[in-house]
């Protein structure tokens, strides 16, 4: 890449608002993550947290960190970071259960994900982090979003009227990939990708690439849907009906896009070098290179919406929830990269 959240220049003051976190599902990583920040006292912003105190205080316990809970509220969770880990508590409580998802949390999960959205709204912190959310919990609570991201979406038009489209990326210094579709069952990919869907998530992804990463031009690379771009059509006319005319699309609006290409051969070393991300057609084709490549670095940004929301680039960890075992580096990097990027 051209640039990264890395390169850019660190303001040496004190940032004035912290970064608000949600609590992610309460039964898997999420909380000891959290309470693994806060104990390392990490070199990004101060945070505050969206859940329950009793939660993350048994949760710290209970993979032996000594760490003191401070309960607050927006006004005072600066101040409280010098003291601990600052909690807003949750209407709904949740208790502290590894390993155990129950649908009777999902109201938890999603109280904090609006409460740290609207805290960004309302001036009380500059950034969102969340992590992992177990999804299948959610839909059998009645959750009517396909994800993370279109949650995050809907919020930005509930609270900004922003009406632009949520696009999910998976950033690392080592790689940064966009999948166009995101979360649908992969017989769906081909009738939902349009013209102008490749187009406007590529229009997104060029935009903060530079105004949120410092890029100045922006190089995309753009996969084809089919093995080897779809073969000039013998393997898929869909590359060359829909693809391709959104490259060119794309080229015509100033952008520097190149494809269809084979996305057999994007990932390795030499080709990475010639773009800042890979726009992908559907959801394992980026994510799986992404997570090969860079699994404990990479960061899920969230682009095209009107405040910096990060995560951690991994689910909830179920079988490691309560151990002590989880590995915080892409949760620490999502905090660092949040930080950056809302400076």
């Amino acid at each position: 890449m051209q640039a990264s959240p890395s390169d850019l220049t660190m303001p040496t003051e004190e940032p004035s608002l912290p970064i608000a976190l949600t609590m992610g599902e309460p039964a898997g990583i999420g909380p000891e993550l959290i309470v693994m920040a806060a104990s390392t006292r990490h070199e990004a912003a101060p945070f505050f947290v969206y859940g329950d105190p009793g939660l993350l205080s048994a949760r710290a316990r209970r993979i032996g960190l000594n760490l003191a809970i401070v309960e607050t509220d927006e006004a005072g969770a600066l101040a409280a970071f010098a003291r601990g880990l600052p909690v807003i508590p949750l209407v709904n409580p949740v208790p502290d259960r590894p390993g155990k998802p129950d649908v009777a949390g999902a109201a938890a999960v999603i109280e904090s994900i609006d409460r740290a959205v609207l805290s960004v709204h309302r001036g009380h912190a500059r950034a969102v982090v969340t992590p992992p959310i177990m999804k299948e919990v959610l839909y059998r609570a009645g959750f009517q979003h396909p994800g993370h991201t279109e949650f995050l979406g809907e919020l930005a038009r509930r609270h900004w009227q922003d009406h632009g489209r949520a696009v999910m990326m998976i950033w690392s210094e080592t790689v940064a990939v966009v999948p166009v579709t995101i979360h649908i069952p992969l017989a769906e990919v081909p009738s939902a990708l349009t013209e102008d869907l490749i187009y406007d998530t590529g229009l997104i992804t060029a935009r903060d690439l530079r105004t949120r990463f410092g890029i100045a031009a922006p190089r995309l690379a753009v996969a084809g849907l089919n093995p080897h771009a779809g073969e000039n059509g013998t393997l898929g006319n869909e590359d060359n009906a829909v693809v391709a005319p959104a490259v060119a699309r794309l080229r015509a609006a100033g952008i520097d896009a190149r494809g269809p290409l084979p996305a057999d051969t994007m990932f390795h070393t030499r080709a990475r070098q010639t773009y800042d991300a890979a726009l992908c057609m559907y959801h394992d084709q980026a994510l799986a290179p992404a997570k090969a490549l860079a699994f404990d670095e990479a960061v899920n940004v969230t682009l095209g919406l009107p405040f910096v929301r990060t995560s951690p680039d991994h689910g909830t960890a179920f079988d490691l929830a309560g151990t002590g075992k989880a590995n915080p580096s892409s949760f620490l990097a999502s905090l660092l990269l949040a930080d950056r990027m809302s400076r």
